[in-house]
Formats: structure tokens, sequence, C-alpha cells
């Protein structure tokens, strides 16, 4: 057990490292190679419509195996070189955000699969922690050595190179993975919790502002760069705690946690909203982000994880229509309404996804505790 918590907490912290980077520092790296704040928004949304596109290739097709992993692994080490030659060219650079989003996207949700399969509740959350501590640190360092675009590149490849690495040795266990293929007959139903994937959807749509933009939006209110990786920061920390101690809420119900944590997001963006420039209420929205992500995420997932029996296909459906479709037109919508009500129409697509669990059409063949 030592070994693969190991293995699995080590692929989370370079994964979640590389998303930092992306994340916090990209669009403005973007914008200082002088692209538009719509531009800006097509980019971050190229790499979720990968991520929402992939999974259907699975229903029928493929196979989420290793040798698809393999492939996968090998795309996104592809992606270092591209990053570095295709910047200042959008097109370009369009392209080869289409090859991280399909690559990156197919090996998340094998890891997350195996570590739930693995770790289980127990364990999971002290895991997938070391994904935020690698968050956090990313943003520190960065947000002071950030005095070119050159050096966000070598921090994303430095990422990569390790994600690879150690999803690579996980996908060594022969005993975990021995079965795959078997799994892959189970019939999958998007219908079956066709209210929960709506949520998932627009939950992500409102996400889309704080992905793409909390960085410039707070800098256009008038906060430094290294406050705002401070805020970045604190935002992880309280997520840190949540994953560490979450084992004990989820033992209730599923279904009302994730109904909770939808509300908060709702309050969070409205905070947002509302005090801009105010340190102290940026500060209270970012420590909302345990519940916002960190239950948020363990809760859906969980939850699906016990609804379907290719659990690798319903984590690939759970990123791809929530973090890839969701992400996708968040951040198209997000660089549209980008400006002084931008998180006010983010805690509004919020209240649509809360609104649609209000009907719970959900497979009663398990109970929604997990």
């Amino acid at each position: 057990m030592s070994n693969r918590f190991f293995q699995i907490s080590a692929f989370f912290f370079f994964y979640f490292a590389l998303v930092g980077v992306y994340v916090i520092f990209l669009p403005k790296i973007l914008q200082t190679v002088g692209y538009s704040a719509t531009q800006i928004g097509i980019i971050f949304s190229i790499s979720p419509l990968m991520r929402f596109i992939t999974p259907f290739f699975f229903l029928k097709h493929f196979a989420l195996t290793k040798r698809v992993l393999h492939i996968a692994l090998f795309f996104m080490l592809i992606t270092i070189p591209l990053f570095y030659t295709t910047i200042e060219s959008f097109t370009s650079f369009a392209l080869s955000n289409v090859i991280y989003g399909i690559s990156s996207g197919l090996v998340l949700p094998y890891v997350e699969t195996y570590a739930l399969e693995v770790l289980k509740k127990e364990y999971y959350g002290r895991s997938r922690l070391y994904g935020s501590i690698g968050f956090i640190l990313v943003a520190l360092v960065l947000a002071k050595l950030l005095d070119n675009y050159h050096m966000g590149l070598h921090f994303a490849t430095l990422t990569i190179i390790f994600s690879v690495f150690f999803a690579f040795v996980i996908a060594k266990d022969k005993t975990h993975f021995s079965n795959q293929k078997q799994n892959c007959k189970h019939h999958f139903n998007l219908l079956e919790n066709r209210q929960l994937w709506i949520s998932i959807f627009l939950m992500q749509v409102g996400f889309g502002a704080f992905y793409s933009f909390f960085t410039i939006y707070e800098s256009d209110h008038g906060v430094s760069l290294p406050t705002i990786s401070y805020l970045w920061t604190f935002g992880v920390i309280c997520e840190i705690i949540l994953f560490y101690f979450q084992a004990s809420f989820l033992q209730f119900n599923l279904y009302k946690i994730i109904q909770f944590t939808i509300l908060i997001t709702i309050i969070r963006w409205l905070v947002l909203f509302l005090f801009p420039d105010t340190l102290i209420a940026i500060f209270i929205s970012q420590s909302m982000h345990a519940f916002s992500f960190a239950l948020y995420h363990t809760a859906t997932l969980s939850f699906l994880y016990q609804q379907y029996e290719d659990k690798k296909l319903s984590a690939q459906f759970y990123y791809g229509i929530g973090f890839g479709l969701g992400g996708f037109v968040g951040s198209l919508l997000a660089g549209y309404f980008y400006g002084k009500y931008l998180f006010l129409v983010s805690a509004f697509i919020t209240l649509l996804a809360l609104l649609s669990l209000s009907i719970k059409t959900f497979s009663k063949k398990k109970s929604i505790v997990f």
C-alpha cells in the first residue's frame, strides 16, 4: 500500500503542479505575448473541448487500456517542444492545446480510477491532497520567477516529464489492470443520472471565469501578481485541509453533499462580484474552494464510481462533460462576459446547476451513500 500511495501521490503532485502553471500563469503569459481576452478564452476552451469529445470514442470503439495510456503519455511529452515553438502564434498554439487536451484528458481519469479502487475513500483524499501541494508550490515559486514567459514553459516541461513518469510506473500494476478489457464491456448509460450530468456541466461552466480570468480579473482591480499567487495558495491550503479530513463527510448522503457544495459555490462567485478589490472578501471567497472543489469533486466522483461498473469510463465522462464541455463553454463565456459582471454571470450559471438537481432521476441500483 505504501508504495502505491507514494506513486499515486507523486503523480498527483506533478500533474496538478502542471495545472497550476496552466491555470494561474498561462493567462497572464498569453496577455503579455499579446493575446486578447477573446483569444485567451478560446485557448482555454480548446483543451476542455478535447476532454469532452474523447470519452465518446471509448463508448464502443476503444477501451482505456494500458497501450492507449502509453500513447497518451507519449503525446503529453510531444507538447513540450510544441509549447515552446508555437506560443507566439495563436493558431499554432491552439493546435498544440488540442494535443495537450486529448492526451492529458486520458491520463487523469486512468489514475483517478486507480486511486479510488486501490486507496479507497479512507486514503484517496490524503493522496489527492499532494496534487494541491504541487499546485501551491508552483503558485508561490513561479510568481517570483516569472520575469518572462520562458520560465513558465520551463516549469511546464518539468511537471509534464514527472507526470508522465509516475503515470507510466502506475500502469505497471498488472494485478489491478489485468481485467481492464473485461470491464470495458459493461453497459454505460449517461441518461441513468442525467440530472447530475447536467449539473456537472453547469458547475464547470460557472468555474470558467475563475480558471481562465481570476488572475487577470484581480490584476485589473489593483491586486498585485504576488498577492494573487497568495490568494491561489490560500484557496488550495483550504482544499488540502478538507481533502485530509473529508472521509468522515463522505459517510453522509452524497446527493445532499453535492447540493451543499454547489450552494457554497454560488455564494463564492457573488462575493467576488460584490467585493472584487477587497482582500478580506477575496480571501473568504477563496476559503470556499475547500467545498466548491475538494468536497464537490470527491463526492461527485465517488457517486459516479458506485453508480457505473465501468469506472474509468465514468471518470472520463466526469472530466469530459464537466471540465471538458463545461470548461469549454465556461472559457468562451468568460471571454465574452469579461468585465464587471463576470462573476455575477458565474453565480447565475451555478444556480442553474443547483436547480438541475431538484429532480432526482438517479439509478436506484445502489444506495447513494459511498
